[in-house]
């Protein structure tokens, strides 16, 4: 049986992830259970044997992507894999190539000022003023869970205030974003970071990040 059958499957060729959306009913899989399916499945291996472990690998607490304890590539490199959860709607990212971070934020309108003010660099606040109202809490969405999706393919990483971030907007990039503000954290590889908007049903937005 194909493990990704019960759920839409999305190639990101470019950069080597896949991507598996489910929509689950009340006795749906788990976002673990997601997770090793889609790990198995690209790895051949059945997904009992995945092993996924939530330790940070640096200080222990549970935080960021999980780490793919097994399989191994066949050249014996890692696995990169993350999961995230909304309601009935999981999506799970895996490739071998680059670290990967997944989000789902729920659209919400009338958000408190300084909740946004302490999300968003001033340049995203600028162009989300200047939306429509009615699109513009999924565009906050999407900004949102861009930048949630990347701090957990980061993983451990000093404290980041996400207003000093700043990433392109959904709409303007057609669906595969970028960093236009980085901090000192991501280093010289933050200009290949990519952004890849996910299809989640509802009023909900989901992103992959990739690093570069």
């Amino acid at each position: 049986m194909d493990a990704t059958a019960d759920g839409e499957l999305i190639e990101l060729e470019e950069s080597g992830v896949r991507v598996l959306v489910v929509v689950r009913g009340r006795r749906g899989p788990g976002t673990d259970s997601v997770l090793r399916r889609l790990v198995a499945g690209g790895a051949g291996v059945p997904a009992d044997d995945v092993e996924l472990v939530h330790a940070c690998e640096v200080c222990g607490a549970r935080h960021g992507r999980p780490v793919v304890a097994y399989p191994t590539t066949p050249s014996g490199g890692a696995w990169f894999a993350d999961a995230a959860v909304s309601g009935d709607a999981i999506v799970a990212a895996a490739g071998t190539r680059r670290p990967v971070g997944v989000a789902i934020e729920s659209a919400v309108a009338g958000v408190d000022d300084v909740i946004d003010e302490a999300a968003f660099h001033s340049s995203e606040l600028a162009a989300l003023a200047e939306l429509d109202p009615a699109r513009r809490p999924l565009v906050r969405a999407a900004l949102w869970a861009r930048k949630s999706a990347l701090l957990r393919a980061v993983g451990h990483t000093g404290f980041i205030e996400p207003s000093t971030l700043a990433v392109s907007v959904p709409g303007d990039d057609g669906g595969v974003g970028r960093v236009e503000r980085s901090v000192p954290e991501f280093g010289p590889g933050w200009r290949d970071i990519r952004f890849h908007d996910v299809p989640v049903p509802g009023n909900r937005a989901g992103s992959v990040a990739v690093l570069g």
